[in-house]
């Protein structure tokens, strides 16, 4: 899975020092994505994105639902 490729990435970056220096010179996340794929790791630039993206859900509530308002 993509996502478990992307972990293995952060946490090998983790453990080596010259992975983050070597990762830091990367001029785009395609060409990050590039670097990685050379170095074994198994995921694409739109899978790098949901991995590593952010999702905030949007919820209709009235502002008397909102503690402090």
């Amino acid at each position: 899975m993509a996502q478990n490729e992307v972990v293995r990435l952060f946490r090998d970056v983790q453990a080596y020092p010259e992975l983050k220096d070597k990762y830091n010179t990367a001029s785009s996340l395609e060409d990050l994505v590039a670097m990685a794929q050379k170095d074994g790791y198994d995921f694409t630039v739109e899978e790098w994105l949901e991995a590593t993206s952010f999702k905030v859900e949007e919820y209709k509530s009235q502002l008397s639902e909102i503690p402090g308002i």
